[in-house]
């Protein structure tokens, strides 16, 4: 079954029965990433159950990419609504930290799982008091799936290479955590080092190997801004990760917004988001989104 049918299925079952998918600035670079271990940001849940009329279409992987088709969105309007939420959530913990987003989780794999996580969510009036103060209604919810009627569930994050297969529900090769590195190497497409190229809610990821525990970082891209953007298309949001303790007492980090022309002069040329920086690895888009 080609790519194209199999997309046609999903989106025909997906009009026909939703329900039933109850089955899925300035950088510190002292490294940005915690423990796997570390408390994840809502309780762990279970993958939900196919009915086996669906589930072999929802599991299929037409693209060999690793993402089940049916943990895509197929069509331009989820496509666009995801990208909307997930760029206005990451960019509101600039202004202030949601409560939602738990503590052990800051830093900059953290701020994309966490809204990765929410851009998926109903965003009904109990989501906005759960977010906090400052939140609008920036898009229309995605359509295919949320977390509580899809094949992931809260697990969205690809763990290890290959094409996915069924046993991979079950075999730890999909988790609630990601890390910089595990972000990059199983759920994202590279799609180049121009600043042209991206879009809003692709990332940016930078390698500096001399950090030897987590050697890389991550970059939301957003685009315009939704809040004092200056009529500049092109600020990212990030975490700049925990330093080291000083003194005793270990700085946190937090969350930046800054243009990529500001990050062009910063002084340590190895954050500088420019093609001719062998540190920055270049621009790329959620697997999700292709």
């Amino acid at each position: 079954m080609n790519r194209a049918l199999n997309k046609l299925m999903i989106r025909m079952m997906q009009a026909r029965a939703p329900f039933a998918l109850a089955c899925v600035v300035i950088l510190a670079g002292f490294g940005c990433g915690k423990s796997s271990q570390a408390t994840t940001e809502r309780a762990k849940t279970a993958f939900p159950s196919l009915s086996p009329s669906s589930s072999i279409v929802l599991r299929t992987d037409s693209d060999d990419d690793g993402i089940p088709d049916a943990a895509e969105l197929l069509s331009s309007d989820d496509r666009a609504n995801f990208r909307r939420w997930f760029a206005h959530i990451a960019e509101m913990q600039f202004y202030k930290l949601s409560g939602a987003w738990n503590e052990d989780q800051r830093d900059c794999a953290g701020l994309v799982r966490f809204a990765w996580r929410e851009a998926l969510r109903d965003h009904d009036r109990i989501w906005f008091q759960m977010m906090g103060e400052g939140y609008e209604a920036v898009a229309p919810d995605v359509k295919a799936y949320d977390l509580k009627r899809s094949l992931l569930g809260e697990k969205l994050f690809r763990a290890d290479f290959g094409p996915f297969r069924e046993s991979d529900l079950a075999n730890n090769k999909f988790s609630e955590f990601a890390d910089a590195r595990t972000l990059k190497n199983h759920n994202v497409t590279f799609i180049g080092r121009d600043r042209r190229l991206p879009r809003r809610g692709d990332l940016l990821f930078f390698h500096q190997p001399w950090v030897q525990k987590f050697p890389y970082h991550v970059m939301i891209f957003i685009s315009d801004a939704r809040h004092n953007g200056e009529g500049a298309g092109d600020w990212v949001v990030y975490h700049t990760g925990s330093s080291p303790p000083v003194s005793g007492q270990k700085a946190e980090g937090e969350v930046k917004k800054v243009r990529l022309a500001t990050l062009d002069h910063h002084p340590d040329r190895r954050w500088r988001p420019i093609e001719n920086n062998p540190n920055f690895l270049g621009f790329y888009r959620l697997k999700i989104l292709e």
